[in-house]
């Protein structure tokens, strides 16, 4: 089985030919990253008419790569929700002008099962049901997956997701867009035990998120500095701040997993690609016994590939679309 997955809720344009659901035959990503990094962010009308411009050929090119042409698919995957709603529509009107000429199913992938799929990529031996921590720019779930199409949302963010957390902090410490991954490696040069950063507490359910507070105390820390002149050390900042968001992803997920009986733990979404969340879950895991898989460095961003594999296992469900799909802006997985 030959699935093409074409990724656009964002600023990459991403496309990728999976066979057999976990074998990825090519991947192709053209990346925004230096247009919109003197915005210091994305820039949404940017973002959607360069996915105009790029998804024809990066299309094109992961056919080529792949070894193979549009009749020799089985179906046409794409990411339809949630994201950018110009960018999403960049990305589901071509694989909808795609599946109708080509006679080829059209299977609608939600952004965040299509992050928990990159695991499948990496681990050939996981399969459902599992505990998942699904952590980007604009995503922190606790999520169980309880088979390949099926999922129940645990615990989520009530504010800020981790990467927008990670971000906005970078910004305020004078680090370029995007700015994560500058976090990262200025924390290698710190000491994670430098500043006393806050855990937010939610009241309700006990494996939701907060980061809005975290942010706010980074960024006041910053300001009182500068209006006394005083200097602070951006390497051990960062060291605190990482550790202090791993903390927090790590301590919710292993407390859900204890009290929902899971004994094996993925991680997901862009902040997988972060050291110290990767390090402290595996840690983490390890203590209390738990298997722990995440995916490779290179599948953690945005990538054609995960939704070419969720959408193969969409398929074999029977979840398919007909020309009605549209984008969705915002859409829980519990709605999917």
């Amino acid at each position: 089985m030959l699935i093409l997955g074409i990724e656009s809720s964002c600023d990459e344009t991403a496309a990728s030919v999976i066979e057999d659901c976990r074998t990825i035959r090519s991947s192709v990503i053209s990346t925004q990253i230096e247009e919109h990094k003197k915005y210091g962010g994305v820039v949404p009308e940017i973002a959607s008419r360069r996915h105009c411009e790029n998804i024809l050929g990066v299309t094109r090119r992961a056919l080529a790569d792949a070894g193979t042409e549009l009749a020799d698919l089985d179906g046409i995957a794409v990411t339809y929700a949630p994201g950018l709603i110009g960018a999403l529509l960049v990305g589901v009107n071509f694989a909808k002008g795609l599946a109708l000429a080509s006679g080829k199913p059209l299977i609608p992938v939600h952004h965040i099962a299509g992050h928990i799929a990159t695991n499948y990529l990496s681990h050939p031996d996981l399969e459902p049901p599992y505990l998942c921590l699904v952590a980007s720019g604009g995503h922190s779930h606790i999520i169980e997956v309880l088979s390949y199409t099926k999922f129940r949302v645990v615990g989520r963010t009530r504010d800020d997701a981790a990467g927008e957390c990670f971000d906005k902090c970078a910004r305020a410490m004078g680090f370029p867009y995007p700015g994560g991954v500058h976090v990262d490696n200025a924390a290698q040069s710190g000491d994670p035990k430098a500043f006393r950063l806050p855990h937010p507490a939610v009241a309700g359910n006990e494996f939701d998120l907060s980061f809005s507070g975290l942010k706010t105390a980074v960024i006041n820390l910053l300001h009182h500095a500068e209006q006394k002149g005083e200097d602070i050390d951006r390497n051990d900042l960062s060291a605190s701040l990482q550790a202090t968001i791993a903390e927090i992803l790590t301590d919710k997920t292993m407390l859900a997993a204890e009290a929902l009986g899971y004994k094996r733990i993925a991680l997901a979404g862009g902040v997988s690609a972060n050291s110290g969340v990767r390090a402290a879950l595996s840690k983490a895991c390890e203590r209390r016994g738990c298997s722990f898989y995440m995916p490779e460095k290179s599948l953690c961003g945005d990538n054609g590939a995960m939704i070419g594999c969720q959408g193969s296992y969409n398929l074999l469900a029977g979840i398919t679309a007909d020309e009605s799909l549209n984008a969705v802006a915002t859409l829980s997985m519990d709605e999917i």
